[in-house]
C-alpha cells in the first residue's frame, strides 16, 4: 500500500459470516452465509442488480455432533446470476453428511465439488466451515487449556505461533514447551 492517501471508489463487497448455534439435542449447527453486492447497477446477461441488491447470497448449514461429523447439510441459493439454474446444485451438498470437518474434510469437498461438479461460492463457504466449528468448540467441547489433565491443549502446534517449540508456548503454556513436533505437526510442501 502507498504511504500517501490515495482517493478511492468502492466497486465489491463480499461479506462472509458464520454462525454456531448449540442445539437442545446435545448437536450443533453451522451455518455460512456469503453475500456480494456491487457498489453500482450491474448488468448481468440475466438483468440488471441495482447497486446494494445482492449478486449472491449463499447459505450453507450444517448438523455436527461433538466430534465434528456431519450429520446433516443444506445449501440455499438466496439471490444468484442466474435465477433457475444456480440452484440446481443445491442438493449435491448433501455428500457433506458423512464426512469429518476435522479428517480430511477440504480434500474431500475439493473432489467433490471442484469445477463443474459444485457451485464455486458455496464450495468456498464449506472451507470455512471447520476452523468456525473449532472456534465455537474452544472452552465448550475442546479443552484449550491443561487444568491438570496431562492433556495437550487442542490448538497446540495447529499454527505457527502456537508450536511447542515456539516462544508463545514457553509463556503460556510452559508445561508443553519443548514437546516434539511430529511429522503431522510439520506439512509437506
Amino acid at each position: 500500500m502507498s504511504s500517501c492517501p490515495v482517493a478511492r471508489q468502492l466497486i465489491h463487497t463480499r461479506e462472509i459470516k458464520t454462525q454456531v448455534y448449540r442445539r437442545e439435542d446435545g448437536l450443533w449447527d453451522i451455518e455460512a452465509s456469503l453475500i456480494d453486492t456491487k457498489a453500482k447497477d450491474f448488468p448481468l446477461a440475466s438483468g440488471v442488480k441495482l447497486a446494494g441488491e445482492p449478486i449472491h447470497h449463499m447459505i450453507l448449514s450444517l448438523v455436527i455432533d461433538d466430534q465434528f461429523n456431519v450429520l446433516a447439510a443444506s445449501a440455499r441459493a438466496q439471490s444468484v446470476p442466474y435465477a433457475g439454474y444456480c440452484a440446481k446444485i443445491e442438493p449435491n451438498y448433501q455428500m457433506l453428511v458423512g464426512l469429518n470437518l476435522l479428517n480430511g474434510f477440504r480434500g474431500a469437498v475439493k473432489e467433490k465439488f471442484a469445477g463443474i461438479l459444485g457451485c464455486s461460492h458455496m464450495t468456498e463457504l464449506s472451507t470455512i466451515l471447520p476452523t468456525a466449528a473449532i472456534q465455537a468448540f474452544a472452552g465448550e467441547v475442546i479443552k484449550v487449556a491443561d487444568h491438570g489433565t496431562g492433556e495437550m491443549p487442542f490448538q497446540l502446534n495447529r499454527c505457527h505461533a502456537l508450536r511447542t517449540d515456539g516462544d508463545a508456548v514457553k509463556k503460556y503454556h510452559p508445561t508443553w514447551f519443548g514437546m516434539p513436533l511430529t511429522p503431522k505437526d510439520i506439512p509437506k510442501k
